[in-house]
């Protein structure tokens, strides 16, 4: 099981009270709590103790959740996209930055490309103007 404080695979998991929260903890994370109870380790159904088939990760050795995702970028036209999806929308720059939160000039960076978006911008414009302004690297 992964600790819930670290996120290091362990087989000796407890449940540890800190600070009003129960956590499953591994035991080096256990001693800033309060432990309540050892959880036992499930193993996985129809195994007999060998190793088991699937995504089993080597003790030690973190999950990570970006090699899931396909990587993206912005699109090359990305800047028309947003100032044709606003102006089909029927908003001003001036609405536009309203629904996001930002001001106008800001908008019409953008839209003209001398500003690049943030991650969490990207987000709020496809989910406001309901596009893509990302897609996968075109391979080389």
């Amino acid at each position: 099981m992964l600790c819930e404080m670290c996120g290091k695979e362990s087989n000796a998991i407890s449940l540890v009270l800190i600070e009003g929260a129960e956590l499953h903890l591994c035991p080096d994370c256990a001693r800033f709590g309060k432990a309540v109870r050892t959880v036992p380790v499930p193993t996985p159904s129809g195994s007999k103790g060998g190793a088991s088939k699937g995504a089993h990760r080597p003790s030690g050795q973190e999950k990570d959740v970006f090699t899931e995702m396909p990587p993206m970028e912005l699109a090359p036209d990305w800047p028309l996209r947003i100032r044709k999806a606003r102006e089909a929308m029927g908003m001003s720059q001036d609405q536009f930055g309203v629904r996001l939160s930002e001001k106008s000039s800001v908008i019409h960076k953008l839209e003209s490309g001398s500003i690049v978006p943030s991650d969490a911008l990207v987000r709020k414009i496809e989910r406001t103007l309901k596009i893509r302004i990302r897609s996968p690297p075109e391979a080389s």
